[in-house]
Formats: C-alpha cells, structure tokens, sequence
C-alpha cells in the first residue's frame, strides 16, 4: 500500500469515524472499533520512512 493510500484510508475512516459518534455516541462499540482501525492506519502511515526532500540553496 502506497503512503497517499494510507493517506486516503485515514481520512476516510476518521470521516466514518466521526459520522458513528455523532449517530452512537463516543464510547459506543461501533465508535470504539473505528478508532482502533483509525489507530492501526496512522501506525501503517508512521512506519513508513521519512521522505527526504533535497534542499536547493539560492
């Protein structure tokens, strides 16, 4: 999985994550399950390696 799917992934879930709390409540069992899934995409994300972006001097 590519980081920018990672990416898409997290603000989708955050989104469905928001819509289930707002419908069942914060500590709902649907609400809870979104936030773990929630945490395992950004642990995905954090895994990745940096990017290094060169630097150009002027």
């Amino acid at each position: 999985m590519a980081k920018k799917d990672i990416l898409l992934a997290i603000e989708k879930k955050r989104e469905e994550l928001i819509r289930i709390v707002r419908v069942s409540g914060l500590n709902s069992p649907p609400a809870i399950k979104h936030s773990q899934e929630l945490d395992h995409l950004l642990n995905v994300y954090n895994e990745f390696p940096a990017q290094t972006t060169e630097t150009t001097s002027s």
